[in-house]
């Protein structure tokens, strides 16, 4: 006699006993969260209100202006070498006039700093720098009323300064340092910080899972010093405490810093790396920035820091169209 093979020959308890996915009870024992414990699982990295604007991570690809305001900027962009009048003078009319185009140009923030950070760089006193970003920072935020501010410094006088004249965020170039003042900073005026990659020397035994290491740390501190979680985001420093070598490496497995689950900044615009891979001085490197904007995109960075803003925004709005759909 055939057995009618729609009916089972077990009965429906012994199913569920057998098959724990349809709710039986033969799973073998697992660890169950602790109360109160988070997931510690990726998320979307939801929103950061900077300033005036709210930026919604993962929707696009969102393009800073860089406004040197020195005057020995490895780009040749310095604002102080181009108007000796300096801060005061005609070098406020020039950052303003530098961000207005910017704005123009498709910029979603503006960066400001007062001292150089190539290699080399002439170490400038807290006073100076101050001197230097704190009337354009002023002078930009009555010009450009809708347009999120950052200042770039590692110094926390300088940081108040310029939020009291006011800026929006802080960018910390030494954000992996042990030293938290300007985390501290941050956390008090609840206003979000860049935490960037840095190290004094070149020296790693394994590139990317120390960055990623690094950065980790700096985040707990960053926490630990009152910062919200959405106030974070995070920068792997390229051209900082690395060799050419280990940039293009760095570049190759940026996505990696995705399983921070912050915001990703990535400054590469012209970078002397991308000037030894072509052997090409600053201002002849725009070709090679915007290859590594789309390089950017395509590993999930959400800001790219840029001193050519019209074609970083094109070259990001095509990457975006084609990466994020």
């Amino acid at each position: 006699m055939t057995r009618d093979r729609s009916v089972p020959h077990e009965d429906a308890t012994s199913v569920v006993d057998a098959r724990p996915e349809l709710g039986g009870a033969r799973a073998t024992p697992s660890f169950a969260l602790p109360e109160e414990a988070p997931q510690g699982l990726p998320a979307g990295l939801g929103e950061t209100q900077i300033g005036p604007r709210a930026f919604r991570w993962g929707e696009r690809t969102y393009v800073m202006g860089i406004l040197n305001v020195t005057p020995d900027s490895f780009s040749g962009d310095g604002l102080l070498a181009r108007s000796p009048d300096g801060p005061g003078g005609g070098g406020v009319a020039a950052a303003v006039a530098q961000g207005t185009a910017m704005a123009d140009e498709g910029a979603d923030l503006l960066d400001v700093g007062g001292e150089s950070t190539r290699p080399g760089h002439a170490t400038v006193e807290a006073a100076d720098e101050a001197r230097r970003v704190v009337p354009v920072i002023r002078a930009l935020r009555e010009a450009l009323p809708d347009m999120p501010l950052s200042v770039d410094t590692t110094k926390p006088a300088v940081a108040a300064a310029a939020l009291d004249a006011g800026a929006d965020a802080i960018n910390d170039v030494w954000g992996v340092a042990s030293d938290d003042a300007l985390s501290r900073l941050a956390g008090e005026r609840r206003v979000p910080i860049v935490l960037m990659h840095n190290r004094a020397e070149p020296r790693y035994a394994n590139l990317v899972p120390e960055i990623v290491a690094d950065l980790q740390r700096a985040i707990e501190r960053a926490l630990a010093a009152g910062v919200a979680w959405t106030n974070l985001l995070i920068d792997p420093g390229f051209g900082f405490g690395k060799t050419p070598e280990q940039n293009l490496a760095l570049l190759h497995d940026l996505g990696s810093l995705r399983l921070l689950g912050r915001p990703i900044v990535l400054g590469t615009s012209r970078k002397s790396t991308l000037g030894k891979v072509l052997d090409l001085p600053a201002e002849e490197r725009l070709e090679a920035t915007l290859a590594t904007t789309a390089l950017g995109v395509a590993a999930g960075v959400d800001i790219v820091r840029v001193h050519d803003v019209r074609p970083n925004v094109r070259a990001a709005r095509v990457a975006d169209a084609v990466i994020r759909r």
